[in-house]
C-alpha cells in the first residue's frame, strides 16, 4: 500500500511537470538542454544582425570625414600598409587628424586581421591613400561580415559560457524557459545590435571579452578572468568602466584568503604579463608608448560631445562648463566625481565580496563612469546595459525600462544614420521577446518576482515606488512617444536648434540617475543578507 501511494505521488508530480510544459511555449526550445536552445536563439540573433546590416551605416555618403564606418575601414588601411610603430604616430603617410587610431593596440591588431580579409576580396577598399571614403556594395558587405564574425567568434561563445556558469549558481533560474529567455535578452539586446550592425562598430569584441571575464570570476577562475578583462581593456579603453568592480571584488577575495599577499601578487603578474604581450611593439621605446597613450585620452575634444544623457551635458543647460572652466579643471572635476560615485560600490565588494554583488558592482561603476567621466558618447550606454542584461532574471522590470531609455537616448544619433526603421523593428522585437509568455518565472507562474524588492529597506522601496509607479511609467512612456513623433515630423526653433535633443537628454538622464541610486542601494543591501558564517569563512 505504501509503495502504491508513493507511485501515485510520483505520477502526480510528473503530470504537474507535463502540464507546466504544455503551458510553456519556450519548452520546445529548451527540452534538449541549454546548448541546442542557445544554438537556435543564436541563429535567430544572427539573422536579425544580418537584416540590420542591410540598412545604412554611420556617415554613409557624407564627405569629407564620413563616420564611424570610415574610421574602422581607415584603421584597416593604416594597419595593413604601415608598420606597427607608425600606427599611432602622425606622419605624411598617417594623418592623425583624419580618423587616427585612438583605441588600444588590440583594436589595431583586430583592424589588421580584418584588413587582410578585405584585401583578399576587395584590395581597393584598403589601398593606402586612394581608399579614403571608399564606398561600394562589396566593401559594405565585407565590412558587415567582419562584425558578424566577431560576434560569432567572441560575443556568442562568451554569452554561452556565462549562461552555463550563471545557471549552475542557481541565481533564480527556476526553469529551463528562464534560461532561454535570459539568452534571448542578452543576444537580442537592441542597443548593441543597432550600434554594431547599424551604426557600425566592434563593441561585441570588448563586451564579449568582458562577459567571458565575468563568467570566469563567477566560476572562481580569477587568473583567467584577469587575463580576459585585460584583453577587453586593451581593445577599448571604455572597458575601464568596469575596473572598480573587478578590482574591488578580486581584492576582497584575496583579503579573505590565507595568504592575501601571494594572491594579489599572482593577479598582478597576470595583469602585467597580459599588458606586456599586447603592448610589446610599443615597449621598445618610451616615445612609442607615450604616442599610444596620448591617443587614448582625447582631452582636446572637451568634456562631452553632442547630446549625451550624462551629468556634464545635462547640467550644461544651466552651467556652461566649457566656457567657465579649463580642460584641466574639468578633467579634475570629472575624475573626482567618477571616483566618489563608484567608491561605495567598490568598497562594498572589498568588505563583502559576493558573486551577485559583483554583478551589481559592474552595473553601478559603469553607470558612475557614464554619468560623470570625461568625454562620454551616446554609445557608452552600452556598458551599463551589459551587466543589466546579465542580471535580467534578477531585474526583469529594470531591463525593460532602462533598455527603453537607453534606446531613446541614442535616437538622435540613429536618426542621423537613417536607422529609424531598424530602430523601430528592433524595439518591437525586444518587447515581443520580453513579454513572451513564461519568460521569467515570476511573470508566468505567479511566483515571487525576481526583483525581490520586498526584502530591501525603505530607501530602495522609495526609489522603486517612484521609478516603477504606473502613473510615472505611463507619463514618461507617453512623453517618449510624443518626442519620437515630434523629432520625426517637426523642426526645432531656429534659436534653439538642439531643443529636441536637450529634452530627450533631460528625460533619459533623470531615469539613469534614479536607477543609479536604486542599484547602489540594492548592492549594499546584499551584504545585509550575508550570514555571519559567510562573513567569517575563509575562501580557499
Amino acid at each position: 500500500m505504501k509503495k502504491k501511494g508513493e507511485m501515485k505521488k510520483v505520477k502526480k508530480v510528473k503530470d504537474k511537470v507535463n502540464d507546466g510544459q504544455d503551458d510553456d511555449p519556450w519548452w520546445w526550445l529548451v527540452q534538449e538542454g541549454i546548448r541546442p536552445s542557445f544554438l537556435c536563439i543564436s541563429l535567430f540573433a544572427l539573422l536579425v544582425r544580418v537584416a540590420v546590416g542591410l540598412h545604412p551605416y554611420s556617415g554613409a555618403r557624407t564627405p569629407p570625414k564620413f563616420g564611424d564606418y570610415e574610421a574602422q575601414r581607415h584603421w584597416m588601411e593604416i594597419t595593413l600598409n604601415l608598420p606597427p610603430k607608425d600606427w599611432y604616430r602622425n606622419s605624411s603617410v598617417n594623418d592623425l587628424s583624419y580618423w587616427g587610431l585612438d583605441y588600444p593596440p588590440l583594436t589595431a591588431y583586430q583592424s589588421y586581421v580584418h584588413g587582410v580579409f578585405l584585401k583578399t576580396f576587395d584590395p581597393d577598399s584598403v589601398a593606402l591613400f586612394t581608399s579614403r571614403g571608399y564606398e561600394s556594395y562589396l566593401g559594405k558587405l565585407l565590412m558587415r561580415w567582419t562584425v558578424l564574425s566577431s560576434d560569432v567568434l567572441i560575443f556568442f561563445p562568451a554569452v554561452l559560457y556565462f549562461v552555463l556558469v550563471y545557471r549552475s549558481m542557481r541565481f533564480g533560474m527556476g526553469q529551463n524557459s528562464d534560461v532561454a529567455w535570459h539568452i534571448a535578452m542578452i543576444l537580442l539586446n537592441p542597443c548593441l545590435i543597432l550600434i554594431d550592425h547599424g551604426h557600425f562598430q566592434y563593441n561585441c569584441i570588448s563586451l564579449g571579452l568582458t562577459i567571458a571575464a565575468i563568467a570566469a570570476v563567477l566560476s572562481q577562475k580569477d587568473l583567467v578572468a584577469s587575463v580576459l578583462y585585460c584583453l577587453a581593456l586593451n581593445h577599448k579603453q571604455m572597458s575601464a568602466y568596469f575596473a572598480p568592480a573587478f578590482f574591488g571584488y578580486l581584492l576582497g577575495k584575496c583579503l579573505r584568503k590565507k595568504n592575501p599577499l601571494l594572491e594579489v601578487t599572482k593577479l598582478g603578474l597576470m595583469v602585467i604579463g597580459t599588458f606586456a604581450v599586447v603592448w610589446w611593439p610599443y615597449l621598445q621605446s618610451k616615445d612609442a608608448a607615450l604616442a599610444v597613450l596620448s591617443r587614448l585620452a582625447p582631452f582636446e575634444r572637451g568634456i562631452y560631445e553632442d547630446y549625451v544623457a550624462n551629468f556634464w551635458c545635462t547640467s550644461s543647460v544651466l552651467v556652461k562648463w566649457k566656457k567657465l572652466y579649463s580642460t584641466q579643471s574639468l578633467r579634475i572635476f570629472s575624475l573626482a566625481a567618477t571616483l566618489i560615485t563608484c567608491l561605495p560600490s567598490m568598497v562594498q565588494q572589498i568588505l563583502a565580496p559576493s558573486s551577485k554583488g559583483f554583478l551589481y558592482a559592474l552595473l553601478n561603476t559603469s553607470f558612475s563612469f557614464y554619468l560623470f567621466s570625461f568625454q562620454v558618447h551616446e554609445k557608452s550606454i552600452l556598458l551599463p546595459l551589459l551587466p543589466l542584461t546579465l542580471l535580467a532574471l534578477e531585474e526583469s522590470r529594470s531591463i525593460l525600462w532602462l533598455t527603453h531609455f537607453a534606446m531613446f537616448s541614442m535616437f538622435p544619433l540613429l536618426h542621423r544614420d537613417k536607422l529609424v526603421l531598424a530602430y523601430m523593428a528592433l524595439y518591437a522585437l525586444f518587447i515581443l521577446v520580453y513579454f513572451a509568455p513564461c519568460g521569467p518565472s515570476g511573470r508566468c507562474h505567479g511566483t515571487k518576482t525576481l526583483d525581490n524588492t520586498q526584502k530591501t529597506k525603505r530607501s530602495v522601496d522609495f526609489i522603486t515606488s517612484i521609478t516603477f509607479h504606473p502613473l510615472v511609467m505611463g507619463f514618461l512612456g507617453l512623453c517618449s512617444l510624443i518626442l519620437h513623433v515630434i523629432y520625426l515630423t517637426m523642426h526645432p526653433p531656429n534659436k534653439y536648434p538642439f531643443l529636441f535633443e536637450a529634452v530627450i537628454m533631460l528625460i533619459c538622464f533623470s531615469q539613469f540617475v534614479l536607477f543609479t541610486f536604486y542599484f547602489n542601494s540594492k548592492q549594499w543591501m546584499l551584504s545585509k543578507h550575508l550570514t555571519s558564517k559567510d562573513k567569517q569563512k575563509k575562501l580557499i
